[in-house]
């Protein structure tokens, strides 16, 4: 069950937990996402008015297909999986989004986004900004305007990274090709190379890249045998230096 959280109220929304700061809730979560950056504290209180916080359970649905068009989600807490079904039943996993993470800004803008499905990978708390309070939100503020237009240029991006990986004619390839977008979007520098910090099961590794889960698994024991990536001991994902695509 879905339990509908006050954004002014502890996240648990039992009545039990610490109250949570309106001012803090809007400089921490809502700075970090483009739209709003640059807003003053009064546009950013108008803003945080407007978005409904739910709790979510691991496994179930954030929002179903037609729903994508309506709202900017926000995750406070968790991680989520945007997903495709295909005739057959297969999943394939469009993009990951872990705490503090945003996503739907693309549909919301033109309602034209291709239908997928949002699926918590695990406990999750979201927040949700329906379209019509955004599109009100964003005629009144040449700023939001601007931070628009920079979104969809690195939006345009990441769909040309992921456009690359399906162009890859191996199931190896497009392996790696998935490892390197990863590193890339959710990737931490250290002197070895790049960790690749959410934790992710060869299933879903197999769903990003469009392969089975058996080559996966043989594609990444091939790789730490040779030394292109190292499985750390909190299963995440150590990318060398010397790996290349």
């Amino acid at each position: 069950m879905i339990a509908t959280i006050n954004a002014a109220e502890g996240l648990n929304g039992d009545g039990t937990m610490e109250t949570i700061n309106r001012k803090l809730f809007t400089e921490q979560m809502l700075r970090k996402i483009p739209f709003f950056a640059d807003l003053t504290e009064l546009e950013l209180l108008d803003v945080e008015a407007h978005i409904t916080m739910k709790r979510i359970g691991k496994n179930e649905v954030v929002l179903f297909e037609e729903d994508t068009v309506n709202f900017i989600y926000f995750v406070y807490s968790g991680k989520v999986r945007v997903v495709q079904t295909s005739e057959q039943g297969r999943e394939r996993i469009l993009k990951i989004h872990k705490k503090n993470e945003y996503f739907g800004e693309m549909a919301i803008l033109d309602g034209k986004t291709s239908p997928a499905t949002v699926i918590a990978m695990e406990d999750s708390e979201i927040g949700l900004l329906g379209r019509d309070d955004f599109n009100r939100i964003r005629a009144n503020n040449d700023r939001i305007c601007q931070q628009t237009i920079a979104v969809l240029c690195r939006r345009l991006r990441e769909a040309w990274m992921t456009i690359r990986t399906m162009s890859f004619a191996t199931a190896e390839e497009k392996i790696m090709a998935a490892l390197d977008q990863l590193k890339r979007a959710n990737g931490v520098r250290d002197q070895r190379g790049v960790i690749i910090t959410m934790r992710l099961t060869h299933s879903q590794i197999a769903s990003y890249a469009s392969v089975s889960r058996e080559t996966v698994t043989r594609t990444l024991n091939k790789l730490v045998k040779e030394g292109s990536i190292e499985i750390l001991d909190n299963k995440s994902i150590l990318v060398k230096k010397d790996f290349t695509i």
